[in-house]
């Protein structure tokens, strides 16, 4: 496993880490989560992705009870969490905000929720256009002077967006954002590839991406339908199956399958190595709902050194097509 500095920080993250979207708490109950972190951590992977969103709390309690049945020493691994969508239902100031009162009691409930002093990552997990950036800054920067966490960042925030923060807390020398993670593969390039170009010279951004398969869409699976407990099957996933049923997507798919084919790879391994290759990507954010599927997508560490120029060209030749 390679380790990469998380943006211009100290901080060094695996180049494969291991989130916990859609599948803790849907599909993934605590046994299962131990079993997974465990290959995980076995393979080098050290940082574990999370949100107060997911599965409505669930999923943080699961990974922190996981992580504590293992019994890691807190110095093993690096731990995040989300904050914006809220999970106190529709209660005024507790739901898709970034303000200072929803910001400093979330943070304490995910501490609560995985059993932790405090987070190696917290991100605002998306943009609030209704509370001043400056408030968001300062709550975010006293979040890390009170050592609930150690550095924060954005998430699908636009470059504009994280360039205002961070000009912000370096005008008023506050903790500045380290680190966003937006969705990042072949079939969603733009942002990585052209509307943060600036950001990682200007800024030093550091970037933990996710979706690298397209929500399982570029493993293949669906090429030919869909199976039944996949993820597009799943109730409120239904960009997933549209997706999945664009023609014109399968047919760029068969022709990426090719490709995977000839290298005696798999369609995700080979996905998730081109991913893992952007220079500015710090680290990509794998899931999985088995442990099989866990296994073969971290065998996408040895298709790296097999991803040369020639190979990346075909790749990028299928999907702008």
């Amino acid at each position: 496993m390679l380790y990469n500095r998380l943006g211009a920080s100290g901080l060094q993250v695996s180049q494969f880490s291991f989130g916990s979207w859609v599948t803790f708490g849907t599909q993934v109950d605590t046994d299962l989560a131990k079993e997974q972190l465990a290959v995980a951590k076995d393979h080098g992977v050290n940082f574990f992705d999370n949100a107060e969103v997911y599965a409505g709390g669930e999923s943080e309690r699961i990974m922190g009870q996981a992580i504590a049945d293992l019994g890691w020493k807190r110095h093993e691994y690096v731990i995040s969490t989300k904050l914006f969508w809220g999970i106190n239902g529709d209660m005024v100031n507790m739901k898709n905000t970034l303000n200072r009162k929803y910001l400093m009691q979330g943070i304490d409930g995910s501490l609560e929720r995985l059993g932790l002093d405090f987070v190696d990552l917290v991100f605002c997990h998306r943009p609030d256009p209704q509370t001043p950036v400056e408030e968001t800054v300062w709550a975010m920067s006293d979040m890390i002077s009170q050592g609930k966490a150690l550095y924060w960042g954005t998430s699908e925030w636009s470059a504009e967006e994280i360039r205002a923060a961070w000009e912000i807390a370096e005008r008023h020398h506050l903790h500045k954002p380290v680190m966003e993670q937006p969705e990042y593969n072949l079939l969603h390039r733009h942002k990585v590839e052209q509307e943060f170009s600036r950001l990682y010279q200007d800024i030093g951004l550091g970037l933990t991406t996710w979706s690298p398969l397209a929500s399982g869409i570029l493993s293949g699976k669906y090429v030919d339908g869909i199976p039944e407990n996949s993820r597009a099957a799943l109730q409120g996933y239904d960009f997933i199956r549209e997706a999945a049923d664009d023609e014109d997507i399968k047919a760029k798919l068969r022709r990426f399958i090719d490709v995977a084919r000839r290298m005696e790879v798999t369609p995700a391994q080979l996905a998730l190595a081109w991913v893992a290759s952007n220079p500015h990507v710090s680290t990509v954010i794998l899931g999985a709902s088995t442990v099989q599927q866990l296994e073969e997508n971290l065998g996408a560490v040895a298709v790296m050194d097999r991803l040369g120029a020639e190979v990346k060209t075909e790749i990028a030749e299928i999907f702008t097509a």
